[in-house]
């Protein structure tokens, strides 16, 4: 390519990369720089800067390090279980019977689904009094009276995890059966002339060949978990006594509610660099098995 032809690519993109800027990259830095002030919409003309003491005063927060807790188990629950149902969807819809389509193009609807709909459907599942929940579970005998579950502080959280993970298996068995996909066909050949069953071919075929797409799954899944903010917001409002209030959830009630900017803003930028903190450990520990 030459010189000219160099100066004309970046005159045209040059556009695109000032409304980047505008739109993703400036808002990044703004709010990095609000986080070092004690930035409260109840006093906005006292706008001390404090360095890091936003940082410091949420480490030092005995409810920021529950809230991690709380976050760090809903994602555990949320991504394994993710993991297990998409990979058994994916080897389902890998293989040929009649009406794979159908099933495929059902699968698509929790997907299809916008978040606030999806969390508004679970409140009534899961409501005390009319929910399909109850209904259910009291025609097959397993309770003898409607419970209130999002009211129980030791089921909320897995309950959450549960509506989350009924959102989030339809992307993950896409992108799963696409990995199926490209596994070439005579791998398979080559292991049933060598006399490998059908679980020696899972083993030392499929799951290793699965590595990559294994790899995009759980990061893309577990930062959707470490911000996901909707269902706990439409569910529980961080409730019962806490027991759903999560790191995404605190951003929320600092920004929003407290009016505290500084400290929002902080808790944003501690739970980023967290999850791509964890994003960098995983491509790096499953980019060695490659």
């Amino acid at each position: 390519m030459s010189a000219y032809d160099q100066k004309s690519a970046m005159l045209f993109l040059a556009p695109m990369m000032l409304v980047l800027s505008v739109v993703a990259v400036f808002p990044v830095v703004y709010s990095f720089w609000i986080s070092l002030f004690d930035l409260k919409l109840t006093r906005p003309h006292r706008v001390p800067f404090v360095w890091f003491d936003n940082y410091l005063k949420i480490f030092q927060d005995s409810l920021f390090w529950e809230s991690v807790g709380r976050t760090t188990s809903f994602t555990v629950m949320s991504v394994a279980a993710i993991m297990v149902f998409a990979t058994l969807v994916a080897l389902l819809l890998n293989e040929d019977f009649r009406g794979r389509r159908v099933l495929s193009a059902i699968l698509l609807i929790p997907w299809a689904i916008p978040y606030v709909a999806n969390g508004l459907m679970w409140k009534w599942i899961y409501d005390s009094g009319y929910g399909a929940l109850n209904g259910l579970l009291l025609q097959l005998g397993f309770i003898h009276k409607y419970l209130v579950w999002l009211g129980d502080t030791d089921k909320t959280l897995v309950l959450i995890a549960n509506a989350f993970v009924w959102k989030e298996v339809p992307l993950a068995t896409i992108l799963l059966l696409v990995t199926l996909k490209s596994i070439r066909a005579d791998l398979y050949s080559a292991a049933k002339v060598d006399g490998a069953n059908v679980w020696q071919r899972f083993v030392h075929i499929t799951l290793p060949s699965l590595v990559p797409g294994f790899a995009l799954v759980m990061i893309y899944e577990t930062m959707m978990a470490i911000r996901h903010f909707d269902l706990f917001f439409i569910l529980t409002e961080g409730g019962p006594a806490d027991a759903s209030h999560v790191v995404a959830w605190e951003v929320y009630v600092e920004t929003f509610r407290k009016l505290a900017f500084g400290t929002g803003a902080a808790l944003a930028y501690i739970m980023a660099i967290a999850t791509f903190t964890l994003a960098f450990f995983i491509i790096r520990s499953t980019s060695r098995k490659l």
